[in-house]
């Protein structure tokens, strides 16, 4: 395990209560200050010793090794992919597919060191809020440890193959009535009186376990740096994830340059993009949030002030996209490339379309759009924006009336 503090990212406190999940004096947002001295004096190639994943960066991060909670997370593919590069009118994009994790999505990236985290700190009880994919992948990771687990959703408001998945691992999944944020703040007032653990991305040991998708792209790429790399934001940690894991990577001198961050919000779920539209660095919450893309319906992102910070420092751009522009770009992923995202992961390539139609992205620029989720996590949704079964005669002819007619 690499050494390491928690600190106030508002304030700069050292933070010693292992159970906090704000700042004691000021309120503020925490992260994990690594110390990578010991990493300086390795390359790249040497990590390869270990199989593709999350714990292939283990020098990374801030939990023992010896002791992980692991389903084998991370090792996701990155796809090049020409024919959705030549639809979008760009020279190169490579589709980052998360949705190959044990439980569907990026999610799981974290969790393996959250959960690990809360073995080693002997906790009985976990819990997170959910749109749905968290959950499915904090009941997955629970369940290996041999945990209790607590999901809280939003009533109504989870597609369905994800709270199948929290159900199936033995969850105790309640419905609550309200938005993800009521879900979240529930949550929060259960772990502030210590009846559970949070491990919602709240918790700063969860961003670590994201920061390996970073790792693993630039290891995919020979650590030949893309120009931008663009991600769906919700609650807005997995962005900053990205961004921290840049930083480190300067940090111990493996890369020279950074990629410019791109999140992508839903137009009925934007407080990031509008407050980037605007010039500034912190957002108005969305009381209501609406939008098909279900895995970013957050009208209060948690680390939205970091997410902007990561877009401006590294020269990024923050922008909404329609429901109808995502459900066109999970179609196209889907039909040029053979990718199957559900509806926030196609938010990265609408993104990316509408970027390239506005002239912030330049055609000629290398793009790695992540795709945080599987499509089979929202069936009903390709269902119900894909053409009805055709109605076919147990003969070759009306077969070939129906292909060729």
């Amino acid at each position: 395990m690499a050494d390491h503090e928690v600190i106030c990212w508002d304030c700069g406190a050292n933070v010693e209560d292992p159970f906090v999940n704000t700042c004691p004096k000021c309120g503020g947002l925490l992260t994990v200050k690594m110390d990578l001295e010991p990493v300086k004096e390795m390359r790249p190639q040497d990590l390869r010793r270990d199989i593709s994943g999350v714990w292939r960066y283990a020098p990374f991060m801030p939990v023992d090794p010896s002791r992980k909670v692991s389903i084998q997370e991370g090792g996701t593919p990155l796809y090049r992919t020409d024919r959705l590069a030549g639809e979008l009118g760009i020279s190169e994009v490579h589709v980052k597919f998360e949705g190959l994790n044990p439980t569907g999505s990026f999610k799981d990236r974290g969790m393996t060191i959250g959960v690990s985290h809360a073995k080693e700190l002997g906790v009985k009880v976990v819990g997170c809020a959910s749109t749905g994919n968290t959950s499915a992948s904090l009941a997955a990771y629970a369940a290996k440890a041999d945990l209790k687990c607590a999901v809280f959703l939003p009533s109504g408001k989870v597609a369905a193959g994800k709270l199948a998945q929290a159900l199936f691992y033995g969850a105790k999944v309640l419905s609550v009535d309200g938005n993800f944020d009521d879900a979240l703040d529930l949550a929060r007032k259960m772990a502030d009186e210590k009846k559970l653990y949070l491990l919602n991305s709240i918790n700063p040991y969860r961003p670590e376990g994201q920061k390996s998708v970073l790792f693993e792209i630039m290891d995919q790429l020979e650590y030949d740096v893309p120009d931008r790399i663009i991600l769906p934001v919700g609650n807005a940690a997995n962005i900053w994830a990205v961004y921290k894991a840049i930083q480190e990577l300067k940090e111990v001198g493996w890369i020279d340059k950074v990629p410019m961050l791109t999140g992508i919000q839903a137009e009925g779920s934007a407080p990031v993009a509008k407050a980037f539209c605007s010039g500034k660095r912190d957002f108005v919450p969305e009381e209501n949030p609406e939008t098909i893309a279900t895995a970013i319906r957050i009208g209060n992102p948690v680390s939205g002030r970091k997410a902007l910070h990561a877009i401006y420092d590294t020269g990024g751009f923050s922008i909404a996209v329609t429901d109808e522009e995502i459900i066109e770009a999970q179609q196209l992923i889907g039909r040029k490339e053979g990718i199957c995202v559900e509806p926030a992961s196609a938010a990265s390539a609408a993104g990316l379309k509408k970027l390239i139609s506005t002239g912030v992205a330049d055609r000629d620029e290398r793009v790695v759009c992540i795709c945080t989720g599987n499509g089979l996590k929202d069936p009903e949704t390709i269902i119900k924006n894909s053409p009805s079964p055709i109605q076919c005669g147990n003969s070759v002819t009306d077969a070939e009336r129906i292909l060729y007619g």
